[in-house]
């Protein structure tokens, strides 16, 4: 952990907590990250294209538009974009019938906000089918509102996707936490205002001020979130 927030399981005073916990879903919570990208390396050899690794970093975490684009880009594949991103969906929903993976600490984290009453929404750039199904895997019972990137004009890395989940849940985004797992996330709740924890996944997430990074979720608890929110409202 590179905060210097109290360690899981730390006593802290039980005062105002977040209005409300947004979950980034992807490589957060579900250990979906790989899917995605063996899903597009997938799609493009058979289309003829072989994927480097540098392409990786640059499509995790990014709304299915933005990086199905950038992959006909740097590929000059004969596909057009909706094309591809039926493509890019079929072949990921394939994998999740053989299930998914939770993030560690993730069970434990959803099942302490749901037993304390915390408003809490999933904030997701995958589209409304993929989180169906993998609400499945998560438990939908856990969240008040999910937000899918196929139902904003613009999602992650613009505020809107955080910004609706906050309005939903009648929270201000100031007084709500985000958890996410990658730059791209990281700004997209930072831009809405919220106080953010970066768990990274497949690629760093830069150090910055009043931002919190952790090493995985098992450093994160009601408490925890609560410092966060503390810690924010002291700064002058």
């Amino acid at each position: 952990m590179t905060s210097s927030l109290p360690a899981v399981g730390t006593a802290v005073p039980t005062g105002p907590g977040p209005e409300a916990v947004l979950l980034d879903m992807d490589g957060t919570l579900v250990d979906t990250e790989g899917f995605w990208w063996d899903a597009e390396v997938e799609v493009f050899r058979a289309l003829g294209h072989t994927l480097g690794e540098e392409h990786r970093e640059v499509v995790v975490g990014g709304p299915m538009t933005r990086s199905a684009g950038y992959l006909i880009e740097v590929t000059g594949a004969d596909i057009s974009l909706d094309e591809l991103r039926d493509e890019l969906n079929a072949a990921f929903l394939r994998r999740l019938d053989a299930g998914v993976e939770l993030m560690p600490g993730a069970r434990g984290l959803l099942t302490e906000l749901t037993a304390h009453e915390v408003p809490t929404a999933l904030v997701s750039a995958s589209h409304r089918a993929v989180i169906d199904r993998v609400l499945d895997s998560i438990g939908p019972g856990h969240f008040a509102v999910t937000v899918a990137g196929d139902e904003l004009r613009r999602t992650k890395p613009h505020p809107d996707p955080y910004v609706t989940a906050a309005a939903r849940l009648g929270a201000d985004p100031a007084r709500c936490v985000a958890v996410e797992d990658t730059a791209t996330g990281v700004a997209s709740a930072e831009a809405a205002g919220c106080r953010v924890v970066a768990v990274p996944s497949v690629a760093p997430v830069p150090a910055a001020p009043g931002r919190v990074l952790v090493r995985s979720l098992e450093e994160v608890d009601l408490a925890f979130l609560r410092s966060v929110v503390a810690a924010a409202t002291a700064l002058p």
